[in-house]
This record gives structure tokens, sequence and C-alpha cells, in this order.
């Protein structure tokens, strides 16, 4: 047999191992894109379980504040059934982020239950749990662009394309007024 013919096989086989390495590599990316996109959800998940707490111990100190409690509320179930697009989502998270801090406003009014240690607690466990929930965000934005990367860049996106890997949305925090702290006035 003719040297060439050695020399297509290896290039053949070459391309091959390519492709194969590069789809493995995709579908890491794609897999290491869900595991972020679940942590977010357990992050929210401790979230949402401990507003109930949270809610009971303010409404001890602050039961004449009866809208905050059911905006709060409100905002809590709508948070929780959000599926759908991550655009959703996010608007359903940012609602309640708002809602949420009218609650700390109002512990600004009375303060005793400033000093309350069950509500010092909730407090702190909460934004423990707010820290988790931006960490975990931030791992899946990083996950999400290099996916993103991966399935834009030479020469992955042909195999990308084939095998129909897309992009990935990002997180994003929302509004500009989201990002604004809670301005308390009496």
């Amino acid at each position: 047999m003719p040297y060439y013919i050695y020399i297509i096989i290896a290039l053949i086989a070459f391309l091959l191992w390519e492709v194969i390495a590069i789809y493995n590599s995709l579908v890491r990316g794609r897999q290491r894109v869900e595991e972020e996109k679940s942590n977010i959800g357990t992050h929210e998940k401790r979230r949402y379980d401990l507003i109930p707490n949270l809610v009971e111990t303010v409404k001890g100190y602050a039961g004449h504040e009866k809208t905050a409690f059911e905006n709060v509320t409100k905002a809590r179930t709508q948070a929780m059934a959000a599926g759908g697009s991550l655009k959703e989502h996010q608007a359903a998270e940012n609602m309640f982020t708002g809602a949420l801090k009218s609650i700390f406003a109002l512990s600004e009014a009375y303060p005793d239950l400033k000093a309350n240690q069950n509500f010092l607690k909730l407090q702190q466990d909460l934004a423990d749990t707010e820290n988790n929930i931006q960490e975990a965000r931030a791992a899946y934005n990083a996950a999400v662009r290099d996916q993103n990367t991966r399935v834009e860049s030479f020469p992955s996106d042909f195999v990308a394309r084939e095998f129909r890997f897309l992009k990935y949305e990002f997180y994003e925090t929302g509004d500009e007024a989201s990002r604004q702290p809670v301005s308390v006035k009496f």
C-alpha cells in the first residue's frame, strides 16, 4: 500500500479525534451551565424558606404594616412559581428583592425589632444566603461565558452548529431601580 494512504488515514483519524474532543468539551460546558443554574435555584429556595420566619418575626412588632407583608408573600409566591425563560425568572426575583427591602426598611422604624435576636439571626441568614445567590449567579455567568465562547469559536463552532449546541443567556441583575439601596423616610 502506498504511503499516502497511511497519511490520509492518519489525517482522518486525527480529524475524527478532534471532533470528538470538541463535542465532549461542548457537552461538559453545557453540563456546567446547568449545574450552576441549579445552584442558583438551591440558594433561592433557601431564601424562600427563610422568608415566612422573617415575616412572622416582623409581624409581632409591626402588625399594622399589613401591605408590606402581603407584598412580600405575593412576591415570594411569584418568584417560586416563576418558570419559563431566564428573563421571566429574573423579573420575578427582582420584584421579590424589592419587596424584601420593604421588610428591612420596617426594622428601622421599630428599635425593639432591630434588637430582637431572632430577627437579627434571620437577617444574618438572609444576608448570607443573598451572598451565596450572588456567588452562584457569578459562577453561572462564568460558565455561560465559557460555553458561549466555545460555541462561537473556531473550529468548535462547526461542531456546535452541527450538533445544535446553543448559546445561553447571562443572568442579569435587573433594572437600575432594583440595584438602589432601600430609602427609609419617616
